[in-house]
C-alpha cells in the first residue's frame, strides 16, 4: 500500500478492519445487478484497484465468454474499498468481487463482509506461503492473493553508482552528512510513520503485535515500545537530529516532499515501494532499485509485506460465480498477464523464476527485501496502532520527545482503545 498509501516464508518462490455491522447481510439484500432482466443473463460486478483494470481485461473476456456472464469492471481505490463496501453491499449496489489489502481481512471477516471461500489445498499451494496466510482468519480462506509489494530503496544512479552504495542504514548516515548541502540531501525515508520506521524497529526486535506458532497474532502482546524498538527509534531520530531529513518531510505533506526531492535530483535515495516504478520513471529520474539496507547489528532492514486479493462480498447474489472469478482471476496464466501489464509483483510461486519477472529489476528487489519481510497484521486490532504509532514516531522525528517516553504513551494508547473498542481481547 503506498503505504498506508494505506494505505511472505513469504517468498520460498522468490529465493520472493465504524462499528460491527449492527446484522450480517441478508439474504434479500443482494447485488441489484445480478441478473439483466432483459437477456436474463447473469452479471457480475468487480471492483478493481485504479488504473488497474487493463490487467484482468483479457481473463474477464474469457471468463464472461466461458460462463455465460457479464463482467463489469468499476475502478475503485483498493485500501478504501471495504469502506464503500460497508454502505452499498447492504444497499444492494456492491460488487460480488472486490479487492483489498491483506491486513483488511480480519476486520472484513469480523463486519461479516466478506465470505468464507472454499479453496483446495492444490490451490492454496500455487501462493507464496505468507502471502495466502494473509487470506486466512482462524485458517478459514476468505480471498487469494493477487500481488504482494513491499518498500524497497530506490536510489538516482546520476548521484552514486550502484557500486558505491552504502550497504549499512550507517554508512547511509554517514554519506547523507556529505551530501546534505542546501537542496541536496542523501538517504529519505518517512520514519515518522509506522509503515516505514517498522523496517528498522523491528529489526532490533521490537514488532506490533507478537505472532503464535500457528500465525495468529496476540494483541494483548505489544512489541512496539520493547527495548528493540527504542534502539530502532533512536537510530532513526538522529537522522533528523542532524538535519539529513528537511523538516516537510513530517507528517501528513512528508510523502511529497520525499517523492518531489527524488524525482528533482535533490535526494541520492530514498524508500518507498513499486507504487512509483512508473511515476519515477515518467518523471524521467535515472534510478535503480535495491533491497533496503542492514543495520549496526548485521541484520537487514525489515518491512511489510503488502497482499492485494480478491475477494467475495457477503452480499453477492452469484456467490458461487464470484468464487469461480476469484479463482480465475488469480491462477498462473492470468497473474503472470497481470503482472506483464501492470507491474505488480504476483504472489504465484511458480513465477518467482519466470523470466518475464526476474528480468524486472523492481520484481527482484521486491523479492529480496520479501525475505526479510513481515506480514501486516490482518486483525482488527491493527486499526488501533496507526494513528498513536505515528504521533509517537512524530514527536521523536521533531525532537519533542524522546524514544521511549513517546512509545511507551503510544503503546498505553493502543492497549486503552482495544480494550475499548474489542473487549481487550
Amino acid at each position: 500500500m503506498k503505504s498506508y498509501k494505506k494505505l511472505f516464508g513469504v517468498v520460498s518462490g522468490f529465493a520472493l478492519s465504524l462499528a460491527l455491522v449492527g446484522c450480517g447481510p441478508q439474504e434479500d439484500s443482494g447485488q441489484g445487478s445480478a441478473v439483466n432482466e432483459a437477456t436474463k443473463t447473469k452479471e457480475l460486478i468487480v471492483w478493481e484497484d485504479i488504473e488497474k483494470s487493463a490487467g484482468i481485461e483479457e481473463a474477464i473476456s474469457k471468463f464472461e465468454e466461458e460462463h455465460d456472464v457479464t463482467v463489469k469492471v468499476v475502478e475503485k481505490p483498493y485500501a478504501k474499498q471495504i469502506e464503500d463496501l460497508r454502505l452499498d453491499g447492504p444497499a444492494g449496489t456492491g460488487p460480488d468481487v472486490l479487492t483489498m489489502p491483506g491486513d483488511q481481512i480480519g476486520t472484513a471477516v469480523t463486519e461479516g463482509l466478506i465470505k468464507e471461500l472454499n479453496v483446495s489445498e492444490d490451490i492454496q499451494g500455487l501462493y507464496t506461503e505468507a502471502a495466502m496466510q494473509s487470506q486466512k482468519v482462524d485458517n478459514k480462506v476468505y480471498g487469494l492473493p493477487k500481488a504482494v509489494e513491499t518498500t524497497m530503496l530506490y536510489y538516482n544512479k546520476d548521484i552514486i553508482s550502484e557500486d558505491q552504495l552504502p550497504k549499512t542504514l550507517d554508512e547511509w548516515y554517514e554519506l547523507s552528512k556529505e551530501l546534505t548541502k542546501g537542496e541536496n540531501y542523501g538517504l529519505l525515508a518517512l520514519f515518522d510513520q509506522i509503515y516505514y520506521a517498522q523496517s528498522v524497529m523491528s529489526g532490533y526486535g521490537g514488532y506490533i503485535f507478537a505472532q503464535e506458532e500457528n500465525g495468529s497474532y496476540n494483541p494483548s502482546d505489544i512489541g512496539l515500545n520493547n527495548e528493540g524498538a527504542i534502539e530502532g527509534a533512536a537510530s532513526i531520530q538522529k537522522f533528523y537530529k542532524e538535519g539529513l531529513f528537511p523538516a516537510g518531510i513530517v507528517g501528513e505533506q512528508g510523502i511529497n516532499v520525499l517523492e518531489s526531492l527524488f524525482t528533482e535530483g535533490k535526494a541520492a535515495a530514498v524508500i518507498s515501494g513499486p507504487w512509483n516504478i512508473e511515476p519515477f520513471k515518467k518523471a524521467g529520474v535515472n534510478y535503480g532499485v535495491t533491497k533496503l539496507p542492514e543495520l549496526s547489528n548485521g541484520k537487514n532492514m525489515s518491512s511489510f509485506i503488502g497482499v492485494k486479493s480478491y475477494n467475495v462480498s457477503s452480499y453477492s447474489k452469484n456467490a458461487d460465480l464470484a468464487e469461480e472469478l476469484v479463482a480465475f482471476l488469480a491462477n498462473e496464466e492470468n497473474s503472470k498477464k497481470r503482472y506483464e501489464i501492470t507491474q505488480e509483483v504476483p504472489a504465484v510461486q511458480a513465477l518467482a523464476n519466470d523470466p518475464v519477472v526476474t528480468e524486472s529489476e523492481a520484481a527482484k528487489a521486491v523479492a529480496e527485501q520479501s525475505q526479510f519481510s513481515v506480514l501486516t497484521p490482518n486483525i482488527p486490532e491493527m486499526n488501533e496502532v496507526w494513528l498513536p504509532t505515528d504521533a509517537a514516531l512524530q514527536t521523536i522525528a521533531t525532537g519533542k520527545a524522546e524514544p521511549k517516553q513517546a512509545l511507551d504513551q503510544a503503546v498505553e494508547t493502543i492497549k486503552g482503545q482495544i480494550e475499548a473498542k474489542h473487549g481487550g481481547k
